[in-house]
């Protein structure tokens, strides 16, 4: 397919912003996803991860395109290929959100670029979010998302291992912990964030349209179990979090988060049933 970058890099330097409330509902529903619990009343922390379900894109279901993300144009640039997904980030914090605090989210394109890659065409977007409260800036996070052609060539089992991956050995870790990712996870997961896209819900859509094997797990949930214990295994506040996705997570099997330690700095990974990782983190 056909990529007009010229017309696509157009979109760099386009803003916009959006303010949202982090209410003790929003709190109690997010520690829900985690099976975990903090103190709901206002002033005090709130949870870590939670910065990405604020001000999510909402659209009216007229607006919305077959994927079920609001239609391409808007403020992300209207790349013609047909599967979007998370590729990575970089997460800076400068404070603490609170419960009852009031953000505002600004976010900016600041880079489009085109690429090839094994499948085709690759697009990457770049955007700078910061999220301020009358504190000042709490969090910046340059995230990348990347759009890329279909693969028709659709694997054939769940969490994140096909056919034709070999089983990979188990690398050591000093701190782990299980998932299960079950399609009601994900389900509740894209009710938090607003987040439409069919091929975290719709199986027949994910599996028929897009031809993944099975419901495709969220990268900011991956980012946020690793973003979660990273700060368990450090017992200090986090300065910086840096991820990047390395291959596809589906639903339907064991899920395993893992931490290494080495002095001030905390490798993390999400790995499937296969021990095949899917995300790679390093937190400070």
């Amino acid at each position: 397919m056909m990529v007009d970058i010229d017309k696509l890099r157009g979109w760099i330097g386009r803003s916009q912003e959006k303010s949202d409330t982090i209410t003790p509902r929003l709190v109690e529903s997010f520690n829900a996803i985690f099976d975990a619990s903090s103190s709901l009343a206002p002033g005090d922390p709130a949870p870590l991860g939670i910065h990405w379900c604020l001000a999510p894109d909402i659209a009216p279901m007229s607006a919305l395109g077959p994927d079920g993300h609001p239609a391409r144009g808007g403020f992300l640039p209207p790349v013609p290929l047909p599967r979007r997904m998370w590729a990575g980030g970089h997460v800076d914090f400068s404070d603490e959100f609170h419960v009852g605090d009031s953000v505002t989210k600004r976010s900016q394109i600041e880079d489009v670029t085109a690429k090839t890659g094994r499948s085709g065409a690759l697009v990457f977007v770049t955007v700078r979010h910061d999220y301020l409260t009358p504190r000042g800036v709490v969090l910046s996070e340059r995230q990348d998302i990347v759009y890329r052609d279909q693969d028709t060539k659709a694997a054939t089992s769940v969490a994140g291992q096909t056919k034709s991956d070999p089983v990979t050995e188990t690398v050591h870790a000093d701190h782990s912990r299980q998932i299960d990712a079950s399609a009601t996870l994900l389900f509740r997961y894209s009710a938090l964030t607003f987040n439409g896209h069919r091929i975290h819900y719709d199986l027949p859509y994910a599996t028929g349209e897009e031809h993944y094997p099975g419901l495709v797990f969220h990268g900011p949930l991956q980012a946020s179990y690793l973003m979660r214990l990273a700060a368990e295994t450090a017992a200090r506040p986090l300065q910086t979090f840096s991820y990047r996705s390395v291959a596809p997570l589906f639903a339907g099997g064991a899920v395993s988060i893992h931490a290494n330690r080495k002095q001030d700095e905390i490798d993390l990974w999400v790995a499937d049933s296969q021990h095949k990782p899917t995300m790679k983190a390093t937190a400070t």
